[in-house]
């Protein structure tokens, strides 16, 4: 199902070898909360997702719970930054600013976190919405 969603966005999207179940449940522990459902499946059907400009749309399990895990534990952004433990991060722009998940409270919808300003702006109804926005556009469309 994700497969056929990413490639019809975008025929040549990068699509990486599924995830093992070691992985995902490892994602799991680092970050102490399950993954949100839809991305749990995708990651299963593709560990990662390549979009224009070798942008990583989606991270493997892994980068999930190494990013995620670094930007809750910096002493530095918490000095810089709102808390992060509320956002799951699992994708960015090339740019600096990422793509997460609200985990506290939690929702589908798909939030894009500004890096220059701390901003953290509704972006898509969800993995399926964003997925399309960022493989059928190249551009910010998540500032229009």
């Amino acid at each position: 199902m994700w497969r056929d969603l990413i490639l019809e966005a975008m025929a040549d999207a990068e699509l990486a070898e599924p995830a093992t179940s070691e992985a995902l449940a490892g994602a799991e522990r680092v970050l102490g909360q399950p993954l949100p459902g839809d991305l749990s499946f995708l990651l299963r059907e593709c560990n990662g997702v390549r979009g224009h400009y070798d942008t990583d749309v989606v991270w493997s399990a892994e980068r999930i719970a190494k990013e995620n895990a670094s930007f809750r534990a910096s002493a530095d952004f918490a000095k810089l930054y709102m808390p992060f433990e509320p956002l799951m991060f699992f994708g960015d722009n090339g740019g600096g600013d990422q793509f997460a998940f609200i985990r506290n409270p939690l929702r589908d919808d798909v939030f894009v976190w500004d890096h220059e300003s701390d901003g953290r702006s509704w972006a898509a109804n969800g993995l399926a919405d964003y997925l399309r926005r960022t493989l059928e556009d190249s551009g910010d469309w998540w500032r229009d």
